[in-house]
């Protein structure tokens, strides 16, 4: 007897979402760091940005129909 597949958690729109934060993120922690400063204002930097690009990315990538 088969089960019918599960849902997905997320759906691709959320997941790109954010995929794109964290991208984001990484790439401002990791110039933050690049640029003198220590791991913990870079991390600061990093999760700020990653904040700021979901809520930029949410507000701009389309639902879809």
């Amino acid at each position: 007897m088969t089960q019918p597949p599960r849902p997905p958690l997320l759906s691709t729109r959320t997941a790109l979402v954010l995929l794109l934060g964290l991208v984001c993120g990484a790439g401002a922690g990791v110039l933050t760091h690049l640029a003198g400063n220590n791991a913990a204002t870079a991390l600061l930097a990093g999760l700020a940005a990653a904040g700021a690009a979901v809520a930029f990315f949410h507000s701009h990538v389309d639902h879809g129909s």
